[in-house]
């Protein structure tokens, strides 16, 4: 096994040398060599952040979310550069929260909608989409100036059929966005991919149940861990077509290299055995053997920048953990096993700054 995948990364290495198609590893758009920075997690029984450093995987602090009406629930976390910003989504609170990246003092609030969920953000956009699955809309935020854009319903005979959105990625030219929507009855749920400008539904696929979604800015493709088909299904993004069905027991957290070269999903259903599988995504295929992890329900996962390391949250009511895998980048992008770090409680979404 290990030496098929020496083969394949080599081959396919010295394939894109061969024809002048070396991938930049500036995944994300925008300058910068980051070498090291930090691991935001959300604590959502904790109603704070834990911020890791990547150079010594030890919590450097903890930040709690400021009050609201309700006591705050931190869901997931993303990164801008545009006045190097933390935003972190708060469910009970209908909001999201601003966090200054140097400090992570709190520098706003913005109003989302109600069942505030995923989110991501898109720079050449500039817009940061926020999915509330109980109005089952999308809060659409500018990056930079933090007013709110617009608000996008689902589509309604989808919400008619008990779909409300879950999951989001931007596209890294800031054309489309890809929200999965769940709660269908049947085998089926959905993906949508909206336009950023006119905010219009422009195609739908229905795929595998609990979909997640993931994109690599280098090809043309979606990737959408079903953890209910254990399968991540690869679907051709101009008009959601199936490519190709990838088996993954209990396929669920998504995270792409910034070299877009390897894709990585959690087992969330494997109680810490083969918890993380990696794909090459030149030919999308599982490589290597699946890494284990000490802890049960593995969701979500961030890398860091240079994709040497890779994180994992453990969630659950009385979980505090999540544990990090060495990647080692290009030649060794299996992950290994090398510690854990104890956060706030059960850690959910988790995001890389720099």
């Amino acid at each position: 096994m290990k030496s098929r995948r020496a083969f394949i990364i080599m081959s396919v290495f010295f394939a894109l040398v061969t024809f002048g198609m070396v991938i930049p590893v500036d995944a994300f758009g925008y300058g910068g060599h980051w070498k090291a920075g930090k691991i935001v997690v959300a604590n959502r029984a904790s109603g704070s952040i834990s911020v890791i450093d990547t150079k010594t995987d030890q919590v450097s602090g903890t930040y709690a979310l400021p009050a609201g009406t309700n006591t705050p629930e931190p869901m997931y976390v993303f990164y801008s550069p545009f006045k190097k910003r933390v935003f972190v989504g708060d469910r009970a609170n209908n909001r999201v929260v601003v966090f200054k990246a140097n400090d992570f003092s709190v520098e706003t609030t913005v109003d989302a909608g109600a069942g505030v969920f995923h989110m991501w953000g898109g720079l050449k956009s500039r817009q940061l989409w926020v999915n509330n699955d109980i109005d089952k809309t999308c809060t659409v935020i500018d990056l930079l100036t933090l007013n709110v854009i617009a608000t996008v319903s689902m589509p309604a005979d989808l919400v008619t059929m008990g779909g409300k959105p879950h999951d989001v990625i931007v596209e890294s030219n800031g054309k489309h966005a890809y929200v999965t929507l769940v709660g269908f009855a049947g085998t089926e749920d959905y993906v949508v991919k909206f336009s950023t400008v006119t905010f219009d539904e422009e195609a739908r696929a229905a795929v595998g149940k609990d979909p997640h979604v993931s994109l690599n800015r280098w090809n043309h493709l979606l990737y959408v861990p079903c953890q209910g088909n254990d399968a991540v299904f690869v679907l051709n993004r101009k008009d959601l077509s199936l490519v190709k069905e990838i088996s993954v027991p209990g396929a669920h957290g998504a995270g792409m290299s910034n070299n877009g070269l390897f894709f990585y999903a959690t087992n969330i259903s494997g109680g810490g055995t083969d918890a993380v599988y990696t794909i090459f995504t030149f030919f999308n295929v599982v490589i290597g053997d699946p890494a284990d992890a000490p802890y049960p329900v593995p969701h979500n996962i961030a890398l860091t920048w240079n994709g040497k390391k890779l994180y994992v949250t453990h969630s659950g009511g009385t979980s505090d953990k999540v544990t990090v895998f060495n990647t080692k980048g290009f030649f060794k992008p299996v992950p290994v096993y090398a510690t854990e770090v104890t956060v706030g409680l059960n850690p959910f979404g988790l995001g890389f700054a720099p």
